[in-house]
């Protein structure tokens, strides 16, 4: 910081703003708006990306900074299929301003996250969220009979890598692109019903669906979305099958056999009780 204020009290500045986007799948990618590419800190900024950024509004206390970015589908990594498949979805950003005659003097200006996104025409509009934004989502527990937990995290525990509880086989045929029909015994109708459906392979590699209806007939079984997949999915991908829970006291001690670790309150009394009023017994 001292070196890029020396820089900036110098009269003459050559400075340049940086973008670190950091996907969920782990890839890292670097934009600037300088003329030529600029490399620091293991990662290289790409030029002539036509990303840039409006106004950044900073505050002061919790509340949340904001931005936005804009930019045209121009580079090689920025491509339609992958902002159309989601894997751009809450990735982390980090914004910086660099000298680019010495990327040592540089400052950061926002980290956060990536939030909605926007497309048309060839270009994109991806909305920046600061650090702060997370501190106004809903932590603490809902005092309601369902379960709070989701199936397979620190609070549920269930191990979903337990062949019981998972399915790995081949796509077959694909219709609209979320129905999914194959030969694929060894589990109750049903089962994967309000579970998940992911992609292992194939062009759709690494993005997930949400099983909205799943029926065993036969031999055959027919596995439904509530979404079609964002990328093209053939026959032959690999897809894995994670069970279903419907978050209910009676599937999580029968189904699971995890009742110990139920996050609700089954034995909440209901609507009814508590307008009930006393009677007169004859």
């Amino acid at each position: 910081m001292s070196g890029l204020r020396a820089h900036l009290e110098g009269g003459c500045t050559t400075l340049s703003r940086c973008w670190k986007i950091t996907r969920s799948d782990g890839r890292v990618l670097g934009f600037t708006d300088h003329d030529f590419d600029l490399e620091f800190a293991g990662c290289r900024y790409e030029a002539s990306s036509g990303l840039t950024a409006r106004a950044l509004s900073r505050t002061t206390g919790l509340s949340a900074d904001n931005s936005e970015a804009l930019g045209a589908l121009q580079s090689a990594a920025l491509s339609e299929v992958d902002l159309r498949a989601g894997r751009y979805d809450g990735a982390r950003v980090e914004v910086l301003l660099v000298n680019w005659a010495d990327v040592r003097a540089r400052q950061l200006l926002f980290a956060g996250t990536l939030g909605e996104i926007s497309r048309a025409e060839g270009a994109f509009r991806a909305e920046l969220r600061g650090l702060s934004e997370a501190l106004g989502q809903v932590q603490d527990r809902i005092y309601q009979r369902s379960c709070t937990a989701a199936l397979g995290d620190a609070l549920c525990r269930v191990d979903l890598s337990n062949p019981a509880y998972r399915l790995e086989l081949e796509a077959g045929e694909i219709r609209e692109g979320r129905i999914f029909r194959f030969d694929a015994q060894g589990f109750e109708d049903r089962w994967f019903e309000r579970g998940v459906l992911r992609v292992l392979s194939g062009a759709g590699a690494g993005l997930s669906g949400m099983i909205r209806n799943d029926r065993q007939s036969g031999p055959a079984r027919e596995v439904e979305l509530w979404d079609r997949l964002a990328a093209e999915i053939a026959p032959g991908d690999r897809l894995e099958l994670t069970a279903g829970c419907d978050r209910q006291a009676a599937s999580c001690r029968g189904k699971f056999g995890n009742f110990l670790n139920f996050r609700g309150f089954p034995h909440l009394p209901s609507e009814d009780w508590l307008t009930a009023v006393p009677g007169r017994q004859i």
